[in-house]
């Protein structure tokens, strides 16, 4: 474990937290923060029932760092913006890209596919401008 996920883990259990609430929020062994605990004195029945959602304090789902959390708001995940696109570029796989749509190109008729605009006319730059810039014959009249 890092020095800031012993840290975190020290806050989680002075809060309450039991060993899988706090081994789920830093994403490590349960078994892992158990042995941590006992060693460091603080293992022992937990007294409260503080999940991460609750607590003033969680881990960045990138460095580990510390991230503060603002009690009746979105629970937040990423200590900085270039943690938080970091961590989004280097996981692209979970990314769930929902908003594709099949679209027919109205220049060259080619079927393409858009990602977040269902009405896109074209499939690239150069149909576009071909199209709106001289493409047809009747165009200049």
């Amino acid at each position: 474990m890092t020095e800031n996920q012993k840290k975190l883990v020290q806050i989680y259990r002075e809060k309450g937290m039991s060993y899988k609430a706090v081994a789920d929020s830093l994403s490590v062994s349960i078994n892992t923060i158990k042995t941590f605990c006992k060693r460091n004195g603080l293992g022992g029945v937990r007294t409260g029932t503080a999940g991460p959602g609750d607590g003033m304090v969680t881990a960045c789902k990138c460095c580990g760092k510390p991230v503060r959390q603002n009690p009746g708001r979105k629970q937040k995940r990423f200590c900085s913006d270039i943690c938080r696109n970091k961590w989004w570029n280097s996981h692209l796989i979970d990314v769930d890209k929902k908003a594709n749509y099949e679209c027919i190109c109205e220049y060259c008729g080619k079927t393409f596919i858009s990602y977040g605009n269902s009405n896109r006319k074209y499939c690239c730059h150069s149909c576009y401008v071909s199209d709106r810039f001289g493409g047809r014959e009747d165009a200049g009249e």
